[in-house]
């Protein structure tokens, strides 16, 4: 257990995880631990096999599961490396579990313009409702991300603006000509109305002038998807999946896209490019004679 609290210590302040990150990492790790301790194996005398053996014992659990657990693992032996508790790593050749990842849902350029279009800009909720579906699509936005705004991480002047994303890595994220106008005449017209006299630094507010949340999200997004009439299942982060497919579409760098999206791995950013593959195949399956 001792060990267990020092590989905590290390996900805390070394590598700076979040408490949910954490919580879920040790998890994990009592669970090595604990079959190592039914194995009568000492944790630092493992071998490959007993991680293997580990491993195998997962079956139960779902494809995501299974992953997760052996990325812990990866972490948790490089914790004992880095603190020179082992020279080698047991860990370093094993294949990880196989996770066929799905491909997430994405919008057409058009069905994006007719979902935003549902939002008319004439009500003082209105006007914030349609400056937030542009922004979450002008810029690739988390939904989390996009309610944390604050109006200092503005600088529409410049057409940028400052995210905080997974971990608190902050980055800049370019936002286009449609975004800036609208989050400009919700800024002038309306916040200081929803804001209600309260000194509020968040960007976007709801009608009892506090930060909205992410339900009241939800609920605006379920309105339009009605208004709009289209008949898909919609989430806030489809518009971040559109963002980034519609970017690689019109010839982007995978690795350009990666820095916007804020993924610290590219590996996360490929499974776009599937995307694009699939709708190569669905295009020949539809257009070519013998498809």
């Amino acid at each position: 257990m001792d060990l267990l609290e020092q590989f905590i210590n290390y996900l805390r302040i070394e590598r700076g995880n979040l408490e949910n990150t954490v919580t879920a990492y040790k998890g994990d790790i009592k669970k090595y631990l604990a079959f190592l301790a039914d194995c009568q194996k000492e944790p630092l005398r493992a071998t490959r096999d007993d991680i293997g053996a580990f491993v195998a014992s997962l079956a139960s659990l779902s494809p995501s599961s299974r992953a997760r657990l052996f990325s812990s693992l990866r972490i948790f032996y490089r914790f004992l490396i880095s603190d020179g508790r082992l020279k080698e790593n047991p860990i370093l050749n094993l294949s990880s579990p196989k996770l066929v990842r799905p491909l997430p849902s994405v919008l057409s350029v058009q069905e994006i313009e007719k979902l935003i279009e549902a939002v008319s800009p004439a009500t003082d909720r209105g006007l914030r409702d349609r400056a937030m579906l542009e922004l979450l699509y002008s810029a690739g936005l988390r939904v989390s991300e996009l309610l944390s705004l604050s109006v200092s991480d503005l600088f529409l002047r410049e057409g940028f603006l400052i995210v905080r994303g997974k971990g608190g890595k902050e980055r800049m994220a370019p936002i286009g000509d449609s975004a800036k106008y609208y989050i400009e005449r919700y800024i002038r017209d309306s916040r200081d109305k929803l804001k209600k006299m309260r000194k509020r630094e968040h960007l976007f507010l709801s009608v009892r002038g506090s930060r909205l949340s992410r339900m009241g999200f939800w609920k605006i997004l379920r309105k339009y998807v009605v208004v709009s009439g289209l008949d898909k299942k919609i989430t806030p982060h489809t518009f971040r999946h559109s963002y980034a497919t519609h970017l690689l579409e019109g010839g982007a760098d995978l690795r350009i896209v990666q820095e916007l999206l804020g993924h610290s791995d590219i590996q996360t950013t490929e499974i776009y490019t599937h995307i694009d593959r699939e709708k190569l195949k669905e295009a020949i399956r539809e257009y070519h004679p013998r498809g």
